[in-house]
């Protein structure tokens, strides 16, 4: 069992790597950013304990998925496998118990310890052989892949936003609407297949603008119901929800340039710090998208003429 996370930190510590730092400052990092947004969330969000604990819950679900479960179960044997499960869960959830506890809130933070132990002991598929309609069969690949992973994602944010409107909370349903963006920004991470890329037949400059366009028409669509909700229910703050989508969109089309400018590679650690510091200073976003651009333009010409 020692063996097995030891094993995981390892490859931990090689994804972190990869990004180009060591994975010390690595993890340095990422604490920050993570203290920082959850600071952010707590601060903005009234309900921010419970919605903090639905997400975790729903990330760490992915660990009970059965046919990594079932593989455990054969490396393990049926007891060990709970003691691995349980250790496992609770060592992702240690950071937002942490800060549950920083915060106060006790009763959440009991919450999700129970959840986490529970979801522990289960194994259940977390996909299925069920095909999910989406609108966006036109332009395949990020949204129609993404949508049908992380639907129930979708399900979650609009369920907030019909919560925000019955206690009267706008900030939760601006969580929701992020929600919604942050989801839609994960599509974009992983590079897809060089044919996907060469198969566009375009200018680079072309390509990247079918890109940013597409990717905000489909934020639209998936956005919609929110912002119609909020917009009937808080007719004063409609300028804000507009600014929100706007900035959304303009940060997507950021998140979709720094990933052709990394192409055929992922992401760097670098311009991931880039893209945080555009999401805690929004007006940073003037100079990046103009970088990113030239970046991803100068990339992509070995790939499209």
């Amino acid at each position: 069992m020692q063996e097995y996370f030891k094993l995981q930190c390892l490859m931990v510590n090689r994804k972190v790597s990869d990004f180009g730092v060591h994975p010390i400052i690595g993890y340095l990092l990422i604490a920050l950013a993570f203290v920082g947004f959850s600071a952010l969330l707590f601060y903005k969000i009234a309900l921010a304990p419970y919605a903090y604990v639905i997400v975790t819950l729903l990330f760490t679900s992915k660990l009970s998925e059965s046919g990594r479960n079932d593989f455990l179960k054969i490396c393990f044997g049926a007891e060990r496998y709970r003691t691995v499960r349980v250790l496992e869960n609770l060592t992702v959830i240690f950071p937002f118990l942490a800060f549950l506890i920083y915060k106060q809130q006790l009763y959440p933070a009991v919450i999700l310890a129970a959840a986490a132990t529970l979801i522990a002991l289960l194994s259940f598929k977390t996909a299925y052989n069920i095909t999910i309609p989406t609108p966006f069969y036109r332009r395949p690949f990020e949204f129609t892949v993404g949508f049908r992973n992380t639907f129930f994602l979708f399900l979650l944010a609009y369920g907030l936003s019909v919560i925000a409107v019955v206690v009267d909370n706008f900030n939760l349903g601006v969580f929701a609407l992020l929600l919604i963006f942050f989801t839609i920004f994960c599509y974009y991470l992983k590079p897809e297949n060089e044919y996907f890329v060469w198969s566009y037949s375009l200018s680079p400059a072309r390509f990247l603008i079918e890109k940013i366009r597409t990717a905000a028409l489909f934020s639209f669509y998936l956005c919609a119901p929110i912002l119609l909700v909020l917009s009937i229910s808080y007719v004063e703050n409609i300028g804000i929800l507009l600014l929100f989508a706007i900035l959304g969109c303009l940060y997507l089309a950021a998140v979709i340039l720094a990933k052709y400018a990394a192409y055929p590679g992922e992401i760097s650690l670098a311009q991931a710090a880039v893209l945080g510091l555009c999401l805690a200073f929004p007006p940073l976003l003037v100079a990046v998208i103009p970088f990113f651009a030239h970046q991803s333009a100068g990339k992509l010409k070995e790939f499209l003429r």
